[in-house]
């Protein structure tokens, strides 16, 4: 059986807005190395490329990772539907294992080990938030802000883990911290209220 080669995307070029580096952000032409950006052919390719993807959301030109947190607040209302309590733990678990093969796997694809269309670690570092956060919309729309700030941001510890860690674990992993921070500040913000 012979299978066809993966879709390669197009290499980023001046003015896409998802090129990475300096010369991309003057737009300059992107060097011949640049992070490809990814199309919804090389999205469908593989499964994993599927999830990495965010299922789509990682595609959105402007702020994949914010579209992405949003896919993954959006998923979670759905979820809560059908499950309930502890139960609901185990979606950011196994989203976190199954993260760490596909946004490795669809990085190496892309010649970028944290391309910024991978967003599966913005929507199970959102989850972890939400099956923690006490329930609301409130609260929900607070984490949501905070967790995008801690992301952006990256205080320390997580912006040494960020440019460290390699892999599908290291993409996945800052997030967590992220995460971290966002109940952290939550807690602290029910402390003092």
């Amino acid at each position: 059986m012979t299978t066809s080669p993966e879709p390669r995307p197009e290499p980023v070029g001046a003015g896409s807005g998802a090129g990475t580096g300096a010369a991309s952000r003057a737009g300059a032409p992107a060097p011949a190395d640049a992070p490809k950006r990814p199309t919804a052919a090389f999205m469908r390719a593989r499964l994993s490329h599927l999830v990495a993807l965010g299922f789509g959301s990682g595609l959105s030109p402007v702020a994949p990772g914010t579209v992405g947190t949003l896919w993954a607040w959006l998923a979670w209302m759905v979820i809560g539907n059908w499950v309930q309590g502890p139960a609901l733990l185990m979606f950011p678990l196994l989203g976190f294992a199954l993260g760490v093969i596909a946004c490795g796997r669809t990085g190496r694809a892309l010649g970028s080990h944290d391309h910024g269309a991978i967003v599966w670690d913005e929507v199970v570092a959102f989850w972890l938030v939400l099956a923690l956060l006490p329930a609301g919309f409130g609260w929900q729309l607070a984490a949501f802000v905070l967790f995008r700030f801690f992301d952006i941001v990256k205080p320390p510890p997580i912006r040494h883990f960020d440019r460290t860690v390699g892999g599908g674990f290291g993409v996945m992993f800052d997030d967590l911290l992220a995460a971290f921070y966002t109940l952290l500040a939550i807690a602290a913000w029910r402390a003092l209220g």
